[in-house]
């Protein structure tokens, strides 16, 4: 159930409701603004500062419950130190939001500093975000026993006339992530590859967009031997997903989102080890991220075209899988020496990106789950970023900072394209041990149509948590949703 996020202003001290988070800074002074509210409390608020009970750090929270009118409960919740006023906003709101929910209240309300334009945004999507929780799989205790989810969130702000097209962006974000985030949380036998066209399908016929779904026979006639192969092992259709959004001017060239969308990866004949691949249902986290960016894009009526582009199938071992050793034809005409068959993201991209090359994009930003070289380089904090145009990834590593989303830039030297030249094809689809998501991304950039500017995010490493994040828990995080919105909205503007 979405959370209803509304918007008003005034003195928070007079809002009913079961809880008020208050968003603070760090340095040990209390707002006079907050003077009625603490004086309600009988000046718990302002000693827990005072005294330093709450310090107002980055993640600290306090909870006090009052007795008299108002807000029945108040959740200090720490802003930090951080000039990113927009980002420290959003943690702080994320977290209330989970808060609010574990805390099994209905309703609850957000205050901070100055709350006004982009920072109400970013309240509305922390609070979307952090309410986000996913039990469709749990048996739930009898009604009576059940908690209560936050269904209802207020944002008082100082500027609410002015902010309501900032409170609207910010929920379309959260909408965007909230729908990312249960694609990539569904279970391998339920997000399948044709569940996935369904859900495009779905955001198409909401938002009025053409969506064109491919499958196996229509992959074969569009001679797409490199997705084929991975598709080769399983009896699942494959599905090529195309999903336009005309927002711009008519024949205005588009932005393609491109994602990786393998809905389980089993590494098929070289085979993962079997601690841990129960994590590969995430390899389809970079499809998830288009549809999600797709769904906030069409909800805030960007005016710029985007193309968002899905590969989707399973990789699996059978009697008819793909073999270490085949060679394949691209359907731009290049030979792919198969090497390893876990490297098989990438040859479903190659035929995804050549394909893009008939919307004449003006620029193709392409995410997937695609090394664990990636995880080994910048763990779990960046996304790898790789480029055939420095202009064009300077604008996404901006856009990815403004989505909370940091990126990192790796080299695309030629000496490292050596490493992938086959013995007996064009091209090999690993080469070897070292840089190996520098060499994928290599592999990628000969499938890029001539003469467009292209970025690749590797997502391995940011796409989904094994640990608890304090404010997102452990499984998806929503990565790269953020960082496309931010993208297509900078062009937008």
């Amino acid at each position: 159930m979405a959370l209803a996020i509304s918007l008003r202003g005034g003195d928070p001290s007079r809002v009913a409701t079961p809880l008020l988070a208050v968003g603070l800074h760090s340095g040990g002074v209390f707002p006079r603004v907050l003077a009625p509210l603490d004086k309600a409390y009988g000046g718990a608020l302002s000693r827990a500062v005072r005294q330093a009970d709450f310090k107002g750090n980055r993640d600290e929270s306090l909870l006090v419950v009052g007795t008299g009118p108002g807000p029945a409960r108040v959740l200090l919740v720490g802003l930090g130190e951080s000039e990113d006023t927009y980002g420290a906003v959003t943690r702080a709101a994320t977290l209330a939001g989970r808060k609010g929910n574990a805390l099994g209240v209905r309703k609850m309300a957000f205050w901070a500093p100055q709350l006004s334009g982009d920072t109400v945004e970013a309240a509305a999507f922390g609070l979307s975000r952090g309410a986000w929780e996913f039990s469709d799989y749990k048996t739930q205790p009898p009604a009576k026993d059940r908690p209560r989810p936050l269904a209802e969130a207020v944002v008082i702000a100082a500027d609410a006339r002015g902010s309501q097209a900032s409170l609207a962006a910010g929920v379309a974000l959260g909408e965007g992530q909230h729908l990312a985030r249960r694609l990539q949380q569904l279970p391998g036998n339920v997000c399948t590859p044709e569940y996935l066209a369904r859900t495009a399908r779905d955001i198409g016929k909401r938002h009025r967009l053409r969506v064109t779904v491919f499958g196996r026979r229509d992959l074969k006639r569009l001679k797409m031997e490199s997705f084929l192969a991975v598709a080769a092992g399983t009896p699942q259709d494959p599905k090529l997903i195309v999903v336009e959004y005309r927002g711009g001017r008519r024949g205005a060239a588009p932005i393609a989102l491109v994602g990786k969308g393998l809905c389980f990866d089993s590494g098929g004949i070289s085979i993962k080890p079997a601690q841990g691949m129960e994590m590969m249902k995430y390899d389809m986290s970079g499809a998830a991220g288009v549809l999600g960016a797709i769904e906030a894009i069409a909800r805030m009526k960007l005016r710029v075209n985007v193309v968002g582009l899905i590969g989707s199938t399973t990789n699996m071992p059978s009697g008819t899988a793909m073999n270490p050793g085949d060679v394949v034809t691209a359907s731009n005409g290049k030979t792919i020496e198969i090497l390893n068959t876990d490297a098989e993201g990438r040859l479903v991209l190659a035929d995804v990106l050549a394909y893009s090359a008939r919307f004449k994009p003006a620029a193709i930003i392409d995410a997937a789950t695609l090394t664990g070289a990636c995880v080994i380089a910048l763990g779990n904090s960046a996304t790898g970023v790789m480029t055939n145009d420095e202009s064009l990834q300077s604008e996404v590593l901006a856009a990815a900072t403004r989505g909370g989303e940091p990126g990192w830039p790796l080299p695309m030297w030629d000496d490292y394209r050596e490493m992938i030249k086959g013995d007996i094809a064009d091209i090999k689809n690993i080469g070897g041990r070292g840089a190996g998501t520098i060499t994928a991304a290599l592999f990628l950039r000969e499938f890029v149509p001539a003469g467009v500017p292209w970025v690749h995010l590797d997502i391995a490493g940011t796409a989904y948590s094994e640990a608890d994040l304090v404010v997102i828990p452990k499984g998806p995080t929503g990565v790269p949703v953020r960082t496309f919105v931010e993208f297509v909205r900078g062009r937008a503007r």
